[in-house]
């Protein structure tokens, strides 16, 4: 089993240390348990900052980074859950000390029990507090969450420490995959990769979209990746149209064409996959005209893909690739183009969002559209054409690793041509 060892969390709490000041005190603490129903939560995911700092899936945990604190043994420290022997009965064991230390390797851990009354000793020596907070741009934060919550204890507690935001520079260094990282996000695209093998041998004519949902599920935790990255995507017909849809529930008919996007979670790290797919088999004329154009666009794109650019640089120049490809297939006219809103330029009737995104820890990971590109960093690629008129959508997608001299497809061993769809889909 794949797995991170503590001497990555380790480096990247050292990354940590090097820019925060040596009299501020750093807090990064777990993502809440959610309501499921009355008595149940939905199936835990951990912070992903604390996660990348600690490796632990704990939740009920606090990491305290204390640069400046005169015990040397205080300027590293864990806070984990010590449930009782009951809540185990019910809930399974929770780690122990020397698990969490094995893990995060941080030698000081301790109870969450004991960390109010060790607060005042770890923020005497600081003037500052630094704190991460969720600064995903897309993320609204609708209920007063745990990074919130905690904000306010230290601002009742303690009203004359300044406060700061930590999250810009985990941000910075969570962007900049390492090798390890690399390694697993292969991991979660090989998983990925085979269940996508999988379902273009299932798929036909009277198939469930939930069918397919459930042969992805299926080969993702028979390989351990117990999670997906994010709701799956498995739309047929006029529904290949509807970006984020995720009902999943209506038949397949031959002559549709069905669009997936799905991946695997593994070790807390995303894959993004996108394939349409005809349900009988065969795409019919049309059909392929436009698979082959997406996947032109696609493959152009990649070719832009290098450090320095931006996604809203990288985004313009798609735009032009994708709006040659509309009039060659008369989607648009000339005359469009011509009369077209700068706001919205006519091409987007057919290609109407982003052609890609950061990736890692969330499948729609940390980064905005104008951080310029560095070597280390993943982020997909994937262009689309939906043609809502003709009752379809073509969408493709890969996940692509920035070098210093251009980029790696990682995805490249995953079938994409529109033969060798068919091919496999017919054997």
């Amino acid at each position: 089993m794949n797995t991170l060892s503590s001497i990555f969390f380790k480096k990247n709490r050292e990354k940590i240390f090097r820019d925060i000041p040596q009299n501020s005190v750093a807090f990064v603490v777990s993502a809440d348990e959610l309501p499921r129903s009355g008595d149940q939560t939905f199936k835990y995911r951990q912070n992903p900052y604390l996660y990348y700092l600690t490796g632990i899936n704990q939740e009920q945990s606090i990491l305290v980074l204390n640069p400046s604190h005169p015990n040397e043994k205080n300027r590293e420290m864990l806070f984990i859950r010590n449930a009782s022997k009951l809540e185990q009965i019910w809930e399974g064991n929770k780690l122990t000390i020397e698990q969490a230390k094995e893990i995060s390797g941080i030698k000081n851990v301790k109870f969450i029990s004991n960390f109010d009354s060790i607060l005042g000793d770890l923020t005497y020596y600081a003037n500052e507090f630094y704190i991460s907070t969720n600064e995903n741009l897309k993320y609204n934060r609708f209920y007063n969450d745990a990074d919130f919550r905690f904000i306010e204890k230290l601002k009742y507690r303690f009203p004359l420490h300044k406060l700061n935001r930590l999250s810009p520079i985990i941000i910075k260094n969570r962007l900049i995959k390492s090798k390890e990282e690399i390694e697993i996000i292969k991991k979660s695209i090989d998983i990925t990769k085979d269940a996508f093998l999988r379902v273009l041998k299932f798929i036909k004519p009277a198939i469930g979209e939930y069918e397919i949902e459930a042969e992805i599920t299926h080969e993702f935790i028979s390989q351990q990746a117990y999670n997906h990255a994010y709701l799956p995507i498995v739309a047929s017909g006029k529904d290949n149209n509807i970006l984020h849809y995720t009902e999943n529930n209506k038949t397949c008919n031959s002559g549709e064409l069905v669009l997936m996007d799905f991946g695997a979670e593994y070790q807390n790290y995303a894959a993004d996959l996108s394939r349409t797919v005809p349900v009988n088999g065969f795409f019919d004329d049309f059909q392929r005209k436009v698979y082959n154009s997406v996947l032109f666009v696609q493959t152009e794109a990649k070719k832009l893909m290098k450090p320095g650019i931006t996604i809203n640089k990288w985004n313009k120049e798609v735009a032009n690739i994708m709006e040659h490809q509309l009039l060659e297939l008369g989607l648009l006219k000339t005359n469009d183009i011509k009369k077209q809103n700068p706001d919205w330029p006519a091409y987007k009737k057919y290609f109407m969002h982003g052609t890609g995104h950061f990736m890692g820890l969330d499948v729609h990971d940390v980064g905005t559209n104008d951080t310029p590109w560095q070597a280390g960093m993943i982020l997909t690629n994937e262009p689309g054409i939906y043609i809502e008129e003709k009752g379809f959508g073509i969408r493709l997608e890969n996940d692509i690793l920035i070098t210093e001299n251009g980029n790696i497809d990682l995805m490249a061993h995953i079938p994409i041509n529109a033969e060798e769809i068919e091919e496999l889909m017919c054997r």
